[in-house]
Parts: C-alpha cells; sequence; structure tokens
C-alpha cells in the first residue's frame, strides 16, 4: 500500500540548535500514527515543516 504521507531526512536548524534532527517515517492510509515524545523534543517543528510554515 503507498504512503499517504512520507517523510525523510527531515532536519530544521535555528542557527546552531538542531530542532529536528534526520527524522524519517511515512503513514499509509488508514493508519492510526501517533507522535509522541518530552516538551522540545521537535513534534511541533516537525508538523510545521510538514506543512509548509517552516521553510
Amino acid at each position: 500500500m503507498d504512503s499517504i504521507i512520507k517523510i525523510k531526512n527531515l532536519k530544521k536548524y535555528f542557527g546552531k540548535l538542531h530542532a529536528v534532527d534526520d527524522i524519517s517515517f511515512d503513514i499509509k492510509k488508514g493508519e492510526i500514527f501517533g507522535f509522541l515524545g518530552p516538551n522540545g523534543a521537535g513534534k511541533s517543528t516537525t508538523i510545521r515543516c510538514m506543512m509548509g510554515f517552516n521553510k
């Protein structure tokens, strides 16, 4: 089955800070996906990058 969302080697830096460092995942149609982690782990930054808010 094809992925409806695919992220490969996503990296996001704010200056020297590694906000997101080399994250990869794919989500298939009908799959339930949870995105968990502690405060400051880069969850919101990853979602913002996926939506195109952070370039």
